[in-house]
């Protein structure tokens, strides 16, 4: 048993491959490679990449051969859209998800029921890692529409066998009456949607903190350690941290366990690779790098060494909680969303960071670009406590000059600071969208 803030949990290690010694772990993961290598080779994709490099399952002789297989992109899948990576018939096929099309076409990703019930496993693992029991009663905030993090999540929790509320997006006053009426104990969404659950409540006259809710696991959207820190605070939970994408399976690649240094990999069922994603050459151990993910039990669409454009860092140490599974960082941002200003690679994260180390701003802020000249201008608009709010003008001077230095600090570059009244600035039930660019393209 851990205890976390003032919380004990039970450390519950559900299956047996998570703690695996790391030999038998890697033989596992061969055997499995080397059959999911046989299973896509008929994937139009794969198969001429195959041809021209002279892979067979059998060429892969040990694990380090996983890198003469293709990487696989995002924009690899909408050229072979909707589902030209399918390894099996339609008529096999469960179900059929699909990620943001905001940058592009949104690309379909399928299921067979075997593939469901894995997905329900592995979800299973990081929430009972995190503290759920079969007692607890859990209020999902998640959408439920081609977005994978609903369901499965859903599943997992059932899995589990806690009782789950569907309660879904939105409404989010109709959100806590739910929570206060039924006593849900856990609370799945994205943590910017926690924020928001916060804030509603005080408008409402409610203390978050007297809300049932004891654990919460997020994700779908990157987050700081600061801004857990400032949703444990504010709501009297622990917050879990998980990790997945919608084109590898889902949620359930990753998951804190009680001691939340990091979260566990499920290493049984992907590879997962930290590569510069300049050179694609591997990072040194525990340096930040992008993650390249293998699915090796996938049934319906595996993807070989895709690039998810995620940038964290990869622990192999074994975990005092007993697991042998490497773990990851928290995301610290992407390659396709940093902002490259004045020569100096700038990520949201980084911004989130530096807002939070000046008492009294909140997680509820946007980063404006533009270039109006010749030099790009960076200005970061932030929501701040209303006690902080004045009319005295060197007041507000220095709070500015405050969360000015601090981004100067953790980001290396002067931003313009406009402070914003509490509940100004958009809100979100899903993804949090923090980056308006105003650069014409090319500039």
């Amino acid at each position: 048993m851990f205890t976390v803030q003032s919380a004990p949990i039970d450390n519950v290690i559900r299956d047996r491959e998570e703690s695996l010694p790391r030999d038998q772990l890697e033989a596992l993961q061969l055997t499995r490679l080397r059959d999911v290598v046989a299973r896509v080779a008929h994937v139009p994709f794969y198969r001429e990449a195959f041809e021209l490099r002279g892979i067979t399952p059998k060429s892969m002789r040990s694990l380090d051969d996983l890198r003469r297989l293709p990487f696989t992109t995002k924009d690899d899948l909408r050229r072979h859209h909707p589902l030209g990576f399918l390894t099996v018939p339609r008529d096999q096929l469960a179900r059929i998800h699909g990620s943001s099309g905001t940058t592009g076409k949104p690309t379909f990703v399928a299921y067979t029921a075997n593939d469901l019930q894995l997905w329900s496993d592995l979800c299973a693992r990081f929430l009972i890692a995190g503290g759920l029991k079969p007692q607890h009663t859990v209020h999902v905030a998640f959408g439920y529409g081609l977005f994978t993090g609903g369901f499965g999540l859903h599943y997992g929790i059932e899995n589990v066998g806690a009782a789950v509320v569907p309660a879904a997006s939105g409404n989010t006053r109709r959100q806590i009456e739910i929570i206060q009426d039924l006593g849900s104990e856990v609370l799945i969404c994205t943590p910017s949607y926690a924020l928001t659950i916060a804030e509603t409540a005080r408008e409402l006259g409610i203390d978050p903190r007297s809300l049932p809710l004891r654990f919460a696991h997020f994700g779908g959207e990157p987050w700081t350690e600061e801004m857990r820190q400032q949703i444990e605070a504010d709501m009297d939970i622990l917050a879990f941290n998980n990790y997945g994408l919608s084109e590898v399976i889902g949620p359930g690649v990753s998951g804190e366990c009680a001691l939340r240094d990091g979260m566990h990999i499920q290493e049984d069922h992907f590879i997962v690779e930290c590569l510069d994603p300049d050179t694609l050459d591997p990072v040194p151990e525990g340096e930040e790098g992008e993650l390249v993910i293998t699915a090796l039990t996938k049934e319906a669409m595996p993807l070989l060494r895709y690039r998810t454009r995620d940038i964290a860092r990869l622990n192999r140490e074994p975990c005092a909680c007993g697991r042998a599974t490497a773990r990851m960082s928290r995301v610290t941002g992407r390659t396709d969303d940093m902002l490259i200003i004045r020569g100096v690679n700038v990520f949201p994260s980084q911004i989130e960071e530096a807002l939070l180390r000046v008492e009294g701003t909140t997680p509820h802020y946007m980063i404006e670009v533009e270039r109006p000249a010749t030099l790009d201008q960076l200005t970061v608009r932030v929501e701040v406590l209303p006690e902080l709010l004045s009319d005295r003008m060197d007041r507000m001077q220095r709070l500015r000059d405050r969360i000015g230095k601090e981004i100067l600090t953790v980001a290396g570059i002067r931003a313009s600071v406009e402070l914003a009244a509490p509940r100004t600035l958009e809100r979100f039930v899903g993804k949090a969208r923090r980056v308006v660019d105003k650069r014409k393209p090319g500039q």
